[in-house]
């Protein structure tokens, strides 16, 4: 009987690690299928406003509010933000390094040039900083996951 409980045991925690049990952030995640943060960034027109799930290893997180994470791509030096709303959920520093499923709405926004220079303003004035207009090159395209939920594992 006892060997029948250890066996027991073994099997359940030899699942768990294998079902890639971690810590749930947000809501429960519900696409099955992972796209790759490449194929995203290859064609990010193509996923606008698409709900997907994405995996990878946690490269960065927000020191400030835990707001973001920097989820890797498949791809050496490409990664994509996972961001959700202030305070919704709060990704703790030490999840850098670990390994993060994260479901969300993909958003891609095109800014000018003059856009940026006023955002970048903005941005300088708040925290006090300085800001070169002439640092900015030419239009840009952000492409962020605004996440609903994640698990760190």
């Amino acid at each position: 009987m006892r060997v029948s409980i250890i066996v027991i045991a073994l099997l359940f925690a030899a699942g768990s690690a294998l079902s890639g049990d971690g810590k749930q952030y947000g809501k429960q995640l519900t696409v099955k299928e992972v796209t790759k943060i490449s194929d995203i960034m290859a064609k990010p027109d193509r996923y606008n406003g698409k709900r997907v799930l994405v995996e990878g290893g946690i490269v960065d997180v927000c020191a400030k509010r835990g707001c973001w994470m920097k989820i890797a791509s498949d791809k050496e030096f490409e990664s994509i933000t996972f961001k959700v709303d202030d305070g919704v959920i709060i990704f703790p520093m030490d999840a850098k390094g670990k390994t993060a499923r994260g479901e969300g709405v993909i958003s891609v926004k095109k800014y000018s040039v003059e856009q940026q220079i006023e955002s970048g303003k903005k941005h300088a004035k708040e925290e006090n900083e300085e800001f070169d207009p002439s640092s900015v090159k030419g239009p840009k395209t952000v492409i962020l996951l605004k996440g609903e939920g994640a698990v760190i594992d």
